[in-house]
This record gives C-alpha cells, sequence and structure tokens, in this order.
C-alpha cells in the first residue's frame, strides 16, 4: 500500500507549491511524476518549474522533450513512472490506477475551490477503502501542517 498524502492548498497556488514539494523530494535522491489531467496543464507547469526561483533548479521533462529515463521529474497526463520515479504528484483531480506502485503519492488540490474539496473527500474516501495510509495536510502561514 501506498502512504498518501492530501495536500489542501489554502495560500499558495499550485504552481508556487509543487515545485517546493519536488524540490525535497529531489534533495532525498528521489524521482517524481507528476500526472496532470490535460496537455495543456503539462505545458503549464512545464515553464512553472523553469521558472520558479525556490529551488531555482528543478530538471524535469514531458513526452515532447523526451528521454523519461534520464528525467528526475516527469511531468504526464498518462498513469506511467517511466522514468523510475517511486513518487507520484497528482494534481487538478488526476488520478492514478497504480498507486500501489509508489511509495509516497501527494493528492494536491486547490481549497479555494468547492468542487476540487469534494473530488478529493471522494478520493481521499476510496483510499482508505482500499487500505491505504493517508495524511492530511493544510497551508498555514508557518507551511505545511499535518491535520
Amino acid at each position: 500500500m501506498a502512504e498518501i498524502g492530501f495536500y489542501h492548498l489554502t495560500r499558495t497556488s499550485l504552481d508556487v507549491a509543487l515545485p517546493k514539494l519536488l524540490g525535497r523530494v529531489l534533495a532525498t535522491g528521489g524521482r517524481a511524476v507528476v500526472k496532470a489531467a490535460s496537455e495543456e496543464r503539462v505545458a503549464a507547469l512545464d515553464t512553472a518549474l523553469w521558472l520558479c526561483s525556490d529551488p531555482d533548479w528543478l530538471p524535469h521533462g514531458t513526452r515532447s522533450t523526451g528521454e523519461a529515463d534520464r528525467q528526475p521529474i516527469w511531468l504526464t497526463t498518462d498513469d506511467e513512472a517511466p522514468n523510475g520515479a517511486r513518487h507520484l504528484f497528482l494534481v487538478e483531480g488526476a488520478q492514478s490506477a497504480r498507486l500501489d506502485a509508489f511509495e509516497r503519492v501527494f493528492d494536491l488540490f486547490d481549497g479555494r475551490d468547492e468542487a476540487a474539496v469534494a473530488a478529493a473527500r471522494q478520493r481521499w474516501a476510496a483510499a482508505k477503502e482500499a487500505g491505504h495510509a493517508l495524511t492530511y495536510w493544510r497551508q498555514t502561514e508557518r507551511g505545511w501542517e499535518k491535520g
């Protein structure tokens, strides 16, 4: 079973929060897959990761850049981990049928969007029923706090 953390974005946008979390994974020598719901979001995240300043270097790739096996971070809409990642980031409601293939899953959702919060509650219930270890994280002035 995977360890799944639900990350309730209340203070920053995905484009600000995601790079910091990815930076922590890379700092431990890990690899990550970011699964988005649309190619447009993959393109936007690709740009955001190149432009972010904290951390200032997040090497990554997409289907358009190729060489997945060489990329520490892989951005995709597919349910895959061609870079051998053990960390999966699900954004904007993206889901995976392969949760057990990862050590850790990060489910990031927008707390200012009622539909996104309701959908996250449904994903939580399904993951709990499947027997995954769940944690809940909420953004505060001091950073992420476990709830």
